[in-house]
Protein backbone atom coordinates (compact mmCIF):
# COMPACT_ATOMS: atom_id res chain seq x y z
CA UNK A 1 0.00 0.00 0.00
CA UNK A 2 0.95 3.70 -0.39
CA UNK A 3 1.67 5.41 2.51
CA UNK A 4 -0.68 7.79 2.24
CA UNK A 5 -3.25 4.90 1.89
CA UNK A 6 -2.14 3.62 5.51
CA UNK A 7 -2.66 6.84 6.83
CA UNK A 8 -6.38 7.16 5.81
CA UNK A 9 -9.21 7.62 8.33
CA UNK A 10 -6.48 8.03 11.12
CA UNK A 11 -6.79 10.94 13.86
CA UNK A 12 -4.36 13.10 14.07
CA UNK A 13 -3.10 11.50 17.45
CA UNK A 14 -2.92 7.94 15.78
CA UNK A 15 -1.30 9.14 12.73
CA UNK A 16 1.37 10.65 14.92
CA UNK A 17 2.02 6.92 16.34
CA UNK A 18 1.78 5.52 13.04
CA UNK A 19 4.67 7.76 11.35
CA UNK A 20 7.04 7.40 14.17
CA UNK A 21 8.66 4.59 12.60
CA UNK A 22 12.08 4.79 14.10
CA UNK A 23 12.16 3.36 17.70
CA UNK A 24 12.32 3.75 20.61
CA UNK A 25 8.26 4.85 20.72
CA UNK A 26 5.75 4.60 23.97
CA UNK A 27 1.89 5.03 22.61
CA UNK A 28 0.17 5.35 25.86
CA UNK A 29 -3.36 4.34 24.45
CA UNK A 30 -6.42 4.35 26.42
CA UNK A 31 -9.01 1.71 25.88
CA UNK A 32 -10.67 1.68 22.52
CA UNK A 33 -8.68 4.30 21.23
CA UNK A 34 -7.53 2.06 18.23
CA UNK A 35 -4.41 1.09 19.58
CA UNK A 36 -4.27 -2.36 17.63
CA UNK A 37 -5.13 -0.44 14.42
CA UNK A 38 -1.94 2.14 15.42
CA UNK A 39 0.24 -1.08 16.15
CA UNK A 40 -0.94 -2.66 12.24
CA UNK A 41 -0.38 0.63 10.58
CA UNK A 42 2.63 1.50 12.44
CA UNK A 43 4.35 -1.47 10.75
CA UNK A 44 2.87 -1.44 7.16
CA UNK A 45 4.00 2.54 7.30
CA UNK A 46 7.38 1.20 8.51
CA UNK A 47 7.25 -1.63 5.65
CA UNK A 48 5.95 0.56 2.92
CA UNK A 49 8.64 3.49 3.75
CA UNK A 50 11.61 1.04 3.78
CA UNK A 51 12.41 1.05 7.26
CA UNK A 52 12.14 -2.44 8.02
CA UNK A 53 11.52 -5.80 6.05
CA UNK A 54 8.12 -7.26 7.14
CA UNK A 55 10.22 -10.29 7.43
CA UNK A 56 12.79 -8.59 10.33
CA UNK A 57 9.39 -7.64 12.22
CA UNK A 58 8.05 -9.33 15.47
CA UNK A 59 4.73 -8.17 17.08
CA UNK A 60 4.33 -9.55 20.54
CA UNK A 61 1.24 -9.68 22.77
CA UNK A 62 -0.66 -11.51 25.26
CA UNK A 63 -3.08 -13.77 23.71
CA UNK A 64 -3.25 -15.61 20.79
CA UNK A 65 -6.50 -13.80 19.99
CA UNK A 66 -4.80 -10.95 19.89
CA UNK A 67 -2.20 -11.82 17.57
CA UNK A 68 -4.16 -13.62 15.47
CA UNK A 69 -6.26 -10.27 14.94
CA UNK A 70 -3.08 -8.46 14.44
CA UNK A 71 -2.27 -10.80 11.54
CA UNK A 72 -5.57 -10.42 10.24
CA UNK A 73 -4.81 -7.01 10.20
CA UNK A 74 -1.43 -6.98 8.37
CA UNK A 75 -2.48 -9.51 5.86
CA UNK A 76 -5.14 -6.67 5.09
CA UNK A 77 -2.61 -3.92 4.96
CA UNK A 78 -0.57 -6.43 2.79
CA UNK A 79 2.06 -7.06 5.16
CA UNK A 80 1.40 -11.38 5.10
CA UNK A 81 4.95 -11.77 6.53
CA UNK A 82 5.43 -9.80 9.52
CA UNK A 83 5.09 -11.91 13.09
CA UNK A 84 2.60 -11.81 15.11
CA UNK A 85 3.13 -13.69 18.10
CA UNK A 86 2.42 -13.89 21.54
CA UNK A 87 5.65 -13.86 24.06
CA UNK A 88 5.29 -17.81 24.71
CA UNK A 89 4.83 -18.58 21.27
CA UNK A 90 7.76 -17.13 20.16
CA UNK A 91 10.06 -18.43 22.39
CA UNK A 92 8.36 -21.99 21.62
CA UNK A 93 9.35 -21.95 17.66
CA UNK A 94 12.60 -20.34 18.89
CA UNK A 95 13.44 -22.83 21.56
CA UNK A 96 12.53 -26.00 19.20
CA UNK A 97 14.22 -24.88 16.37
CA UNK A 98 17.61 -23.98 18.08
CA UNK A 99 17.24 -26.87 20.76
CA UNK A 100 19.36 -29.51 19.08
CA UNK A 101 22.03 -26.64 18.66
CA UNK A 102 22.08 -25.33 22.60
CA UNK A 103 20.70 -28.58 24.10
CA UNK A 104 20.73 -31.31 22.04
CA UNK A 105 19.15 -34.36 22.58
CA UNK A 106 14.92 -34.73 21.26
CA UNK A 107 12.72 -31.65 22.62
CA UNK A 108 10.95 -32.59 25.80
CA UNK A 109 7.29 -33.14 26.07
CA UNK A 110 5.28 -29.53 26.90
CA UNK A 111 3.03 -29.99 29.68
CA UNK A 112 -0.55 -28.37 28.67
CA UNK A 113 -1.91 -28.86 32.53
CA UNK A 114 -0.28 -28.87 35.66
CA UNK A 115 -2.76 -30.57 37.96
CA UNK A 116 -1.46 -33.95 37.58
CA UNK A 117 2.58 -33.31 37.86
CA UNK A 118 1.36 -31.13 40.66
CA UNK A 119 -0.82 -33.66 42.41
CA UNK A 120 2.27 -36.13 42.18
CA UNK A 121 4.32 -33.21 43.71
CA UNK A 122 1.99 -32.94 46.82
CA UNK A 123 2.51 -36.49 47.60
CA UNK A 124 6.35 -36.56 47.51
CA UNK A 125 7.03 -33.31 49.52
CA UNK A 126 5.39 -34.24 52.80
CA UNK A 127 2.95 -31.32 52.85
CA UNK A 128 -0.16 -30.73 55.58
CA UNK A 129 -1.42 -29.39 52.00
CA UNK A 130 -4.70 -31.30 50.99
CA UNK A 131 -5.11 -32.02 47.02
CA UNK A 132 -8.07 -30.29 46.39
CA UNK A 133 -9.23 -28.70 43.77
CA UNK A 134 -8.48 -25.05 44.92
CA UNK A 135 -5.81 -25.57 46.72
CA UNK A 136 -4.06 -27.14 43.47
CA UNK A 137 -5.46 -23.93 41.64
CA UNK A 138 -3.77 -21.66 44.16
CA UNK A 139 -0.27 -23.44 44.10
CA UNK A 140 -0.07 -23.58 40.13
CA UNK A 141 -0.92 -19.62 40.20
CA UNK A 142 1.95 -19.16 42.87
CA UNK A 143 4.43 -21.44 41.12
CA UNK A 144 3.43 -19.20 38.00
CA UNK A 145 3.98 -15.78 39.97
CA UNK A 146 7.36 -17.02 41.44
CA UNK A 147 8.81 -18.38 37.57
CA UNK A 148 7.39 -15.36 36.09
CA UNK A 149 9.37 -13.43 38.91
CA UNK A 150 12.44 -15.42 38.49
CA UNK A 151 12.56 -16.69 42.01
CA UNK A 152 13.60 -20.52 42.78
CA UNK A 153 11.96 -22.80 45.13
CA UNK A 154 13.98 -21.78 48.13
CA UNK A 155 13.51 -18.04 47.46
CA UNK A 156 9.63 -18.23 46.98
CA UNK A 157 8.45 -17.71 50.58
CA UNK A 158 10.58 -14.99 51.63
CA UNK A 159 9.57 -13.15 48.08
CA UNK A 160 5.43 -14.10 48.31
CA UNK A 161 5.57 -12.12 51.88
CA UNK A 162 7.90 -9.24 50.56
CA UNK A 163 4.74 -8.80 47.42
CA UNK A 164 2.55 -9.30 50.77
CA UNK A 165 0.84 -12.22 48.40
CA UNK A 166 -2.55 -13.55 49.83
CA UNK A 167 -3.57 -17.07 49.80
CA UNK A 168 -7.59 -18.50 49.50
CA UNK A 169 -6.17 -22.17 50.60
CA UNK A 170 -9.21 -23.06 53.19
CA UNK A 171 -7.21 -25.15 55.79
CA UNK A 172 -6.86 -22.79 58.62
CA UNK A 173 -3.45 -21.57 58.12
CA UNK A 174 -1.65 -18.02 58.12
CA UNK A 175 -0.69 -17.39 54.63
CA UNK A 176 2.75 -17.71 55.85
CA UNK A 177 2.89 -21.05 56.68
CA UNK A 178 1.27 -22.23 53.67
CA UNK A 179 4.13 -19.80 51.46
CA UNK A 180 6.47 -22.58 53.13
CA UNK A 181 4.09 -25.30 52.45
CA UNK A 182 4.30 -24.42 48.84
CA UNK A 183 7.92 -24.21 48.52
CA UNK A 184 8.52 -27.46 48.98
CA UNK A 185 5.51 -28.37 46.65
CA UNK A 186 7.46 -26.08 44.14
CA UNK A 187 10.46 -27.70 44.85
CA UNK A 188 9.13 -31.38 44.03
CA UNK A 189 7.46 -30.30 40.72
CA UNK A 190 10.48 -29.07 39.35
CA UNK A 191 12.51 -32.30 40.50
CA UNK A 192 9.35 -33.89 38.87
CA UNK A 193 9.47 -32.39 35.66
CA UNK A 194 13.29 -32.94 35.38
CA UNK A 195 12.81 -36.60 36.12
CA UNK A 196 10.28 -36.76 33.68
CA UNK A 197 11.94 -34.98 30.59
CA UNK A 198 8.62 -32.39 30.30
CA UNK A 199 8.63 -28.76 30.60
CA UNK A 200 6.10 -26.12 31.58
CA UNK A 201 4.85 -22.74 30.05
CA UNK A 202 7.02 -20.92 32.29
CA UNK A 203 10.04 -23.11 31.46
CA UNK A 204 9.24 -22.24 27.85
CA UNK A 205 10.49 -18.39 28.85
CA UNK A 206 13.17 -19.84 30.86
CA UNK A 207 14.87 -22.17 28.74
CA UNK A 208 14.85 -19.19 26.14
CA UNK A 209 16.35 -16.48 28.37
CA UNK A 210 19.40 -19.10 29.07
CA UNK A 211 19.85 -20.35 25.73
CA UNK A 212 20.06 -17.19 24.38
CA UNK A 213 22.11 -15.90 27.31
CA UNK A 214 24.70 -18.57 27.07
CA UNK A 215 25.03 -19.30 23.35
CA UNK A 216 26.21 -16.66 21.25
CA UNK A 217 25.71 -17.46 17.98
CA UNK A 218 22.13 -18.57 18.97
CA UNK A 219 21.65 -15.27 20.12
CA UNK A 220 23.05 -13.88 17.21
CA UNK A 221 21.07 -15.43 14.65
CA UNK A 222 17.64 -15.04 16.44
CA UNK A 223 18.79 -11.36 16.32
CA UNK A 224 19.70 -10.84 12.67
CA UNK A 225 15.96 -13.11 12.38
CA UNK A 226 13.84 -10.13 13.93
CA UNK A 227 15.08 -6.47 14.12
CA UNK A 228 11.94 -4.48 14.52
CA UNK A 229 10.08 -4.72 17.77
CA UNK A 230 6.38 -4.16 18.90
CA UNK A 231 5.13 -5.23 22.30
CA UNK A 232 1.09 -4.46 23.07
CA UNK A 233 -0.15 -4.51 25.99
CA UNK A 234 3.25 -3.51 27.60
CA UNK A 235 1.94 -2.89 30.76
CA UNK A 236 1.73 -6.50 31.55
CA UNK A 237 5.04 -7.92 30.56
CA UNK A 238 6.19 -9.61 33.61
CA UNK A 239 10.55 -9.22 34.32
CA UNK A 240 10.74 -12.45 33.12
CA UNK A 241 9.31 -11.66 29.87
CA UNK A 242 11.28 -8.06 29.74
CA UNK A 243 14.80 -10.22 30.25
CA UNK A 244 13.73 -12.16 27.48
CA UNK A 245 12.16 -9.08 25.75
CA UNK A 246 16.38 -7.57 26.23
CA UNK A 247 17.60 -10.29 24.78
CA UNK A 248 16.22 -10.25 21.52
CA UNK A 249 16.73 -6.74 21.53
CA UNK A 250 20.20 -6.51 22.10
CA UNK A 251 21.38 -2.67 22.05
CA UNK A 252 19.39 -1.50 19.15
CA UNK A 253 16.34 0.72 19.86
CA UNK A 254 13.65 -0.46 16.86
CA UNK A 255 11.13 -0.84 19.88
CA UNK A 256 7.75 0.56 19.83
CA UNK A 257 5.88 -0.44 23.28
CA UNK A 258 2.16 0.50 23.61
CA UNK A 259 0.28 0.09 26.85
CA UNK A 260 -2.14 1.45 29.28
CA UNK A 261 -1.05 1.96 33.21
CA UNK A 262 -4.66 2.14 34.00
CA UNK A 263 -5.46 -1.54 32.50
CA UNK A 264 -3.11 -3.14 34.44
CA UNK A 265 -5.42 -6.21 35.91
CA UNK A 266 -2.15 -8.93 36.07
CA UNK A 267 0.11 -7.98 38.73
CA UNK A 268 -1.23 -11.18 40.74
CA UNK A 269 0.61 -13.62 37.73
CA UNK A 270 3.48 -11.44 37.82
CA UNK A 271 2.82 -8.63 35.57
CA UNK A 272 4.16 -4.59 36.20
CA UNK A 273 3.58 -1.75 34.80
CA UNK A 274 6.81 -0.22 36.00
CA UNK A 275 9.00 -1.14 32.39
CA UNK A 276 5.64 1.08 30.98
CA UNK A 277 6.21 3.58 33.32
CA UNK A 278 9.82 3.73 33.32
CA UNK A 279 10.52 3.53 29.42
CA UNK A 280 11.72 6.77 29.42
CA UNK A 281 13.46 6.39 31.95
CA UNK A 282 15.35 3.91 30.16
CA UNK A 283 15.09 5.27 26.65
CA UNK A 284 15.19 9.04 27.45
CA UNK A 285 15.00 10.11 23.90
CA UNK A 286 11.68 7.87 23.12
CA UNK A 287 8.84 9.47 21.37
CA UNK A 288 5.77 9.21 23.95
CA UNK A 289 2.60 9.27 22.16
CA UNK A 290 -0.68 9.63 23.69
CA UNK A 291 -4.28 8.25 22.12
CA UNK A 292 -7.31 9.58 24.19
CA UNK A 293 -9.92 9.62 21.83
CA UNK A 294 -12.06 6.71 22.16
CA UNK A 295 -14.00 5.52 19.54
CA UNK A 296 -15.45 2.00 21.52
CA UNK A 297 -17.31 3.31 23.72
CA UNK A 298 -20.64 5.99 23.67
CA UNK A 299 -19.83 9.50 25.73
CA UNK A 300 -21.79 8.09 28.95
CA UNK A 301 -19.60 5.55 29.23
CA UNK A 302 -16.36 6.80 28.82
CA UNK A 303 -17.31 9.73 31.60
CA UNK A 304 -18.77 6.75 34.46
CA UNK A 305 -15.30 5.05 33.41
CA UNK A 306 -13.33 8.66 33.84
CA UNK A 307 -15.05 8.96 37.38
CA UNK A 308 -14.14 5.98 38.31
CA UNK A 309 -10.44 6.53 37.57
CA UNK A 310 -10.24 9.54 39.39
CA UNK A 311 -10.57 7.59 42.44
CA UNK A 312 -7.36 5.96 41.82
CA UNK A 313 -4.29 7.72 43.56
CA UNK A 314 -1.94 6.64 40.65
CA UNK A 315 -4.36 7.24 37.59
CA UNK A 316 -6.88 10.00 38.02
CA UNK A 317 -5.60 12.26 35.66
CA UNK A 318 -5.80 10.08 32.71
CA UNK A 319 -9.17 10.97 30.95
CA UNK A 320 -10.56 9.91 27.94
CA UNK A 321 -12.66 11.39 25.08
CA UNK A 322 -15.87 9.53 23.45
CA UNK A 323 -15.64 10.45 19.91
CA UNK A 324 -19.24 8.61 19.01
CA UNK A 325 -22.90 9.98 19.54
CA UNK A 326 -24.40 9.72 22.94
CA UNK A 327 -26.16 7.09 24.37
CA UNK A 328 -28.38 5.33 27.42
CA UNK A 329 -27.07 6.00 30.77
CA UNK A 330 -25.92 3.07 32.50
CA UNK A 331 -28.63 0.87 34.15
CA UNK A 332 -28.00 -0.12 37.98
CA UNK A 333 -30.26 -2.50 39.93
CA UNK A 334 -29.68 -4.43 43.45
CA UNK A 335 -31.12 -7.43 44.51
CA UNK A 336 -31.05 -9.46 47.95
CA UNK A 337 -30.11 -12.79 46.30
CA UNK A 338 -27.85 -14.30 43.46
CA UNK A 339 -30.82 -15.95 41.87
CA UNK A 340 -32.80 -12.86 41.63
CA UNK A 341 -29.91 -11.01 40.12
CA UNK A 342 -29.68 -13.86 37.36
CA UNK A 343 -33.89 -13.60 37.06
CA UNK A 344 -33.45 -9.81 36.25
CA UNK A 345 -30.29 -9.91 33.65
CA UNK A 346 -32.27 -12.92 31.65
CA UNK A 347 -35.24 -10.82 31.59
CA UNK A 348 -33.65 -7.87 30.35
CA UNK A 349 -31.48 -9.60 27.78
CA UNK A 350 -34.67 -11.03 26.42
CA UNK A 351 -36.38 -7.40 26.87
CA UNK A 352 -34.24 -5.42 24.68
CA UNK A 353 -34.27 -8.16 22.00
CA UNK A 354 -30.21 -7.93 21.78
CA UNK A 355 -28.50 -10.26 19.24
CA UNK A 356 -26.91 -12.83 21.61
CA UNK A 357 -23.34 -12.08 20.20
CA UNK A 358 -23.66 -8.64 21.31
CA UNK A 359 -24.21 -9.64 24.80
CA UNK A 360 -21.80 -10.31 27.77
CA UNK A 361 -21.89 -10.91 30.98
CA UNK A 362 -18.83 -9.74 33.68
CA UNK A 363 -18.13 -10.86 36.81
CA UNK A 364 -15.13 -10.78 39.26
CA UNK A 365 -15.00 -14.30 39.41
CA UNK A 366 -15.92 -17.68 37.05
CA UNK A 367 -18.10 -19.19 40.25
CA UNK A 368 -20.21 -16.27 39.83
CA UNK A 369 -20.92 -17.23 36.57
CA UNK A 370 -22.68 -20.81 36.56
CA UNK A 371 -26.10 -19.31 38.25
CA UNK A 372 -26.28 -17.09 35.01
CA UNK A 373 -25.52 -19.98 32.73
CA UNK A 374 -28.25 -21.90 34.33
CA UNK A 375 -30.85 -18.74 33.93
CA UNK A 376 -30.05 -18.29 30.11
CA UNK A 377 -30.28 -21.94 29.55
CA UNK A 378 -33.51 -22.17 31.44
CA UNK A 379 -34.75 -19.19 29.00
CA UNK A 380 -33.46 -20.77 25.99
CA UNK A 381 -30.66 -18.27 25.43
CA UNK A 382 -27.72 -19.34 23.75
CA UNK A 383 -24.37 -18.59 25.94
CA UNK A 384 -20.67 -19.37 25.70
CA UNK A 385 -18.45 -19.69 28.67
CA UNK A 386 -14.96 -18.38 28.10
CA UNK A 387 -13.41 -20.99 30.50
CA UNK A 388 -15.21 -24.17 28.65
CA UNK A 389 -13.17 -26.55 26.71
CA UNK A 390 -10.70 -25.50 24.32
CA UNK A 391 -12.35 -25.31 21.10
CA UNK A 392 -9.84 -27.23 18.81
CA UNK A 393 -9.84 -30.12 21.55
CA UNK A 394 -13.09 -30.87 20.35
CA UNK A 395 -13.45 -34.23 18.99
CA UNK A 396 -16.05 -32.56 16.18
CA UNK A 397 -14.29 -29.72 15.75
CA UNK A 398 -11.01 -32.15 14.91
CA UNK A 399 -13.47 -34.17 12.43
CA UNK A 400 -14.29 -31.01 10.65
CA UNK A 401 -10.78 -30.13 10.10
CA UNK A 402 -9.85 -33.31 8.44
CA UNK A 403 -12.68 -32.70 6.17
CA UNK A 404 -11.60 -29.37 5.30
CA UNK A 405 -8.51 -30.76 4.95
CA UNK A 406 -9.14 -32.96 2.44
CA UNK A 407 -11.02 -30.53 0.23
CA UNK A 408 -8.39 -28.16 0.57
CA UNK A 409 -6.53 -30.58 -2.13
CA UNK A 410 -8.87 -30.02 -4.97
CA UNK A 411 -8.65 -26.87 -7.08
CA UNK A 412 -10.58 -23.69 -5.72
CA UNK A 413 -10.39 -20.20 -6.23
CA UNK A 414 -12.82 -17.63 -5.95
CA UNK A 415 -15.52 -20.47 -5.16
CA UNK A 416 -13.77 -21.62 -1.92
CA UNK A 417 -16.18 -20.46 0.09
CA UNK A 418 -19.38 -22.20 -1.39
CA UNK A 419 -16.62 -25.28 -1.47
CA UNK A 420 -16.48 -25.03 2.22
CA UNK A 421 -20.52 -24.63 2.76
CA UNK A 422 -20.83 -27.78 1.04
CA UNK A 423 -18.22 -29.98 2.50
CA UNK A 424 -19.36 -29.23 6.14
CA UNK A 425 -23.18 -28.94 5.54
CA UNK A 426 -23.28 -32.89 6.72
CA UNK A 427 -22.19 -31.71 10.05
CA UNK A 428 -25.69 -29.47 10.60
CA UNK A 429 -25.64 -26.02 12.21
CA UNK A 430 -24.16 -26.57 15.78
CA UNK A 431 -22.31 -24.05 17.16
CA UNK A 432 -18.38 -24.61 16.00
CA UNK A 433 -19.67 -24.56 12.71
CA UNK A 434 -21.56 -21.58 12.58
CA UNK A 435 -18.06 -20.37 14.12
CA UNK A 436 -16.32 -22.00 11.72
CA UNK A 437 -18.02 -20.72 8.40
CA UNK A 438 -18.05 -17.27 10.37
CA UNK A 439 -14.16 -17.16 10.04
CA UNK A 440 -14.85 -17.82 6.44
CA UNK A 441 -16.81 -15.81 5.72
CA UNK A 442 -14.96 -12.85 7.02
CA UNK A 443 -11.81 -14.14 5.46
CA UNK A 444 -13.29 -14.30 2.19
CA UNK A 445 -14.78 -10.93 2.42
CA UNK A 446 -10.79 -9.19 3.24
CA UNK A 447 -9.81 -11.64 -0.35
CA UNK A 448 -8.38 -14.79 0.73
CA UNK A 449 -7.63 -16.86 -2.17
CA UNK A 450 -8.50 -20.47 -1.56
CA UNK A 451 -9.53 -23.26 0.87
CA UNK A 452 -5.60 -23.60 1.88
CA UNK A 453 -5.65 -20.07 3.15
CA UNK A 454 -8.65 -20.75 5.11
CA UNK A 455 -6.91 -24.10 6.33
CA UNK A 456 -3.31 -22.65 7.34
CA UNK A 457 -5.68 -19.68 9.41
CA UNK A 458 -7.04 -22.28 11.11
CA UNK A 459 -3.86 -24.77 11.41
CA UNK A 460 -2.20 -21.38 13.05
CA UNK A 461 -5.01 -20.50 15.57
CA UNK A 462 -5.40 -24.44 16.65
CA UNK A 463 -1.99 -24.15 17.54
CA UNK A 464 -2.11 -20.89 18.88
CA UNK A 465 -5.78 -22.30 21.06
CA UNK A 466 -7.09 -19.02 19.15
CA UNK A 467 -10.72 -20.23 18.38
CA UNK A 468 -13.06 -18.22 16.05
CA UNK A 469 -15.67 -16.46 17.63
CA UNK A 470 -18.72 -18.71 19.15
CA UNK A 471 -22.40 -17.92 18.71
CA UNK A 472 -23.94 -16.86 22.23
CA UNK A 473 -24.02 -13.90 25.59
CA UNK A 474 -20.54 -14.43 26.69
CA UNK A 475 -20.33 -15.66 30.32
CA UNK A 476 -16.49 -14.13 31.30
CA UNK A 477 -14.29 -13.52 34.89
CA UNK A 478 -13.36 -9.56 33.85
CA UNK A 479 -9.92 -10.75 33.50
CA UNK A 480 -10.50 -12.97 30.92
CA UNK A 481 -12.41 -10.03 29.37
CA UNK A 482 -9.89 -8.29 28.87
CA UNK A 483 -9.43 -6.78 25.53
CA UNK A 484 -12.76 -8.01 24.17
CA UNK A 485 -16.05 -5.57 23.52
CA UNK A 486 -19.93 -5.85 23.24
CA UNK A 487 -22.40 -3.80 22.28
CA UNK A 488 -24.15 -4.57 26.03
CA UNK A 489 -22.14 -5.51 29.07
CA UNK A 490 -24.03 -6.75 32.32
CA UNK A 491 -21.56 -6.48 35.19
CA UNK A 492 -22.88 -8.18 37.99
CA UNK A 493 -22.13 -9.31 41.43
CA UNK A 494 -20.67 -5.88 42.01
CA UNK A 495 -20.88 -6.04 45.48
CA UNK A 496 -18.80 -5.07 48.08
CA UNK A 497 -16.48 -8.32 49.40
CA UNK A 498 -16.48 -8.98 46.00
CA UNK A 499 -15.21 -5.88 43.82
CA UNK A 500 -12.77 -5.28 45.63
CA UNK A 501 -12.26 -9.22 46.59
CA UNK A 502 -11.68 -9.43 50.33
CA UNK A 503 -8.73 -10.90 51.22
CA UNK A 504 -8.95 -14.49 53.38
CA UNK A 505 -8.69 -13.16 56.77
CA UNK A 506 -11.73 -10.38 55.94
CA UNK A 507 -9.37 -7.44 56.67
CA UNK A 508 -9.60 -4.46 54.00
CA UNK A 509 -7.10 -4.85 50.80
CA UNK A 510 -3.84 -3.16 50.73
CA UNK A 511 -3.37 -0.09 48.96
CA UNK A 512 -2.22 -1.69 45.76
CA UNK A 513 -4.68 -4.22 45.76
CA UNK A 514 -7.53 -1.56 45.71
CA UNK A 515 -6.17 -0.45 43.58
CA UNK A 516 -5.68 -3.28 41.05
CA UNK A 517 -9.30 -3.92 41.86
CA UNK A 518 -10.91 -0.12 40.95
CA UNK A 519 -8.20 -0.56 37.58
CA UNK A 520 -10.38 -4.18 37.21
CA UNK A 521 -13.89 -2.38 37.24
CA UNK A 522 -12.73 0.74 34.95
CA UNK A 523 -11.33 -2.81 32.23
CA UNK A 524 -14.93 -4.21 32.51
CA UNK A 525 -16.53 -0.99 32.25
CA UNK A 526 -14.88 -0.05 28.79
CA UNK A 527 -15.82 -3.17 27.27
CA UNK A 528 -19.33 -1.73 26.64
CA UNK A 529 -19.89 0.30 23.24
CA UNK A 530 -23.32 1.23 23.65
CA UNK A 531 -25.02 0.77 27.35
CA UNK A 532 -23.58 -1.18 30.61
CA UNK A 533 -25.99 -2.67 32.83
CA UNK A 534 -24.84 -2.77 36.68
CA UNK A 535 -26.09 -4.66 39.53
CA UNK A 536 -25.32 -6.11 43.01
CA UNK A 537 -26.93 -9.08 44.92
CA UNK A 538 -25.63 -7.96 48.50
CA UNK A 539 -23.93 -4.90 50.39
CA UNK A 540 -23.06 -2.71 46.77
CA UNK A 541 -19.13 -2.02 46.16
CA UNK A 542 -17.33 0.85 47.11
CA UNK A 543 -16.67 2.03 43.73
CA UNK A 544 -20.38 2.49 42.68
CA UNK A 545 -20.11 5.63 44.66
CA UNK A 546 -17.73 7.45 42.21
CA UNK A 547 -21.04 6.71 39.90
CA UNK A 548 -23.14 8.98 41.93
CA UNK A 549 -25.78 5.91 42.09
CA UNK A 550 -27.94 6.38 44.54
CA UNK A 551 -28.39 2.70 46.42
Amino acid sequence: MELEEILEGLDPQQQEAVTAIRGPVCVIAGAGTGKTRVITHRIAYAVAAGVTDQSKTLALTFTARAAGEMRARLRALGVPNAAARTFHAAALKQLMYFWPYSFGGAFPKLLTSKAGFMSEAMGRSDTFLAPGATTLREISSEIEWAKAGEFAPDQYAESAIAASRSLRIPNGKSDRENFAEIAKVYDAYETLKRQERVIDFEDVLLLTVGMLEEDRAVCERIRDQYRYFTVDEYQDVSPLQQRLLNLWLGNRSDICVVGDAAQTIYSFAGATSAFLLGFTGRFPDAKVVKLTRGYRSTPEIIQMANRVLSESATHGDQQLVSMNTHGANFELQTFTTAAGEAAHVGKRITELDLTESSVAILARTNQQLDIFERELATRKIESQLKSAERFFDRVDVRDAMKVIRSASVLPNDESWLRDLESVLRPFGEADYIRALMSLARTMFAEGAPSLRAYLRELEDRAQQNNPPALPGVVLSSLHAAKGLEWDHVFLVGVNDGTLPLTVKDGSQPSPSLLEEERRLFYVGLTRAKRQVHISTSGEPSPFLAALGAAI
